[in-house]
């Protein structure tokens, strides 16, 4: 599975290919970050903190576009992938970081074919273990056409879209305190206790394997050099944007349901807004946005797993199909030998958030590095960004420790 720029458009000029490749990149990022981890973390939070959870949206939106935009960049600058950047800094540390990414990719790709599995049965009432591998043959199916990564790019815009019209009828339906969301969003009550949740969505957003999953698919279809940092630029920030609005969505139309006293279901926060919002409807049209949510979801970490482990080995460098299939089948073995609570995905999300310092610490000493960006001058303010997004990630990940040692009683 492979898509190149065609001959005469890689000097810079953008076309039309180079747009709908862009637009794949944007929601291949995207709709690996919104998966059921997404979805039930973006419930249990506001439940939990109500209004005041806007405030832990906003400051990982920003954290977001800070990692994002540095990574896209020195990325695309230099041609590479995160960890063969990383090997340029130090030997062995991209390999250590293709692993970290490898397991947390794992962790939730198995949360991801659960609840692929969980929403084909919301719609049609099938096992979920059926729908589970039915969702992982699927998957594997747009993996072994020739036209792999053009599909897969349609698959995840449309899926994309879809999950964003449906989650914002739902939020107009719920008809959340507007005005109360936007108060806590600047003066948030109690903002030390959103410490795991901001960590949590930092990590469910762009920890992890998340972070890497649009640039590798540029590089991947042939886009690279500095000629193209304006639309590396957007299609960064479009990501995250793509993203937040999806959350801010769902975080006002789960709060619309809270502030009338509902309790939201332990089993399935997310299903419980829909079926209170739409009645006995919402739960089949719950199950559609979760089983776009999580199938988009495999195919987007399968997909960028796979770029970190083939190099590893030259061996695995022209086997990107096997791992990607193989990666799908172990995590589908997994789930349905093991299973996958609710909290696990909130600890998945946290422990890629506190990937996320290491993976963007290096590429922010790579930004400076001329033996690995050349003559690129990587802009100060994006520097600093970066920085102050590190120290963040690294500060609020040592206090979620402690919050997820209380998640499993410890």
């Amino acid at each position: 599975m492979g898509e190149k720029l065609k001959n005469g458009e890689t000097d810079g000029q953008f076309t039309k290919n180079h747009k709908r490749l862009l637009l794949g990149s944007v929601f291949l990022m995207a709709t690996s970050a919104i998966g059921p981890a997404f979805l039930t973390q973006t419930a249990v939070f506001t439940a939990q903190f109500a209004a005041s959870f806007a405030f832990a949206i906003l400051l990982s939106i920003l954290i977001d576009i800070g990692a994002q935009i540095n990574i896209w960049r020195v990325l695309i600058v230099t041609g590479k992938r995160g960890q063969e950047v990383a090997n340029d800094i130090f030997s062995g540390l991209g390999t250590f970081i293709s692993i970290l990414i490898a397991i947390g990719g794992l962790a939730f790709n198995i949360g991801n074919i659960a609840g692929a599995g969980l929403g084909l049965n919301a719609i049609f009432g099938l096992d979920v273990k059926v729908g589970a591998a039915i969702t992982a043959i699927l998957s594997i199916t747009i993996f072994l056409s020739r036209s792999g990564q053009k599909i897969m790019d349609v698959v995840t815009m449309f899926l994309g879209v879809l999950m964003i019209i449906v989650v914002a009828i739902v939020m107009v339906k719920a008809n959340p305190p507007y005005g109360d969301a936007l108060t806590h969003m600047v003066v948030p009550e109690n903002p030390m206790a959103l410490v795991l949740p901001i960590i949590t969505l930092v990590g469910g957003t762009v920890g992890g394997y998340i972070t890497f999953a649009g640039a590798h698919r540029i590089l991947d279809s042939g886009i690279k050099g500095k000629a193209f940092l304006p639309f590396v630029n957007k299609a960064a920030v479009a990501g995250i944007l793509t993203t937040g609005v999806l959350r801010t969505l769902l975080f006002l139309g789960v709060l619309g349901v809270v502030v009338t006293g509902v309790t939201l279901s332990s089993e399935n926060p997310p299903a419980s807004v829909f079926e209170h919002v739409l009645g006995p409807i919402g739960k089949n049209i719950f199950g559609v946005v979760l089983f776009a949510a999580a199938m988009s979801s495999v195919i987007g970490s399968a997909y960028t797993s796979s770029t970190f482990l083939k190099t590893l080995h030259k061996s695995l460098y022209t086997k990107s199909n096997l791992m990607v299939i193989l990666f799908i089948v172990v995590s589908t073995i997994i789930f349905l030998f093991l299973g996958k609570p609710v909290t696990l995905l909130i600890v998945a999300g946290a422990l890629n958030g506190l990937i996320l310092p290491i993976t963007l610490g290096t590429i922010l000493i790579a930004s400076k590095r001329k033996s690995i960006v050349g003559d690129y001058k990587h802009p100060t303010w994006m520097l600093v960004f970066g920085i102050i997004a590190v120290i963040v990630t690294v500060v609020t990940g040592i206090y979620s420790l402690q919050s997820l040692s209380t998640l499993f009683g410890m």
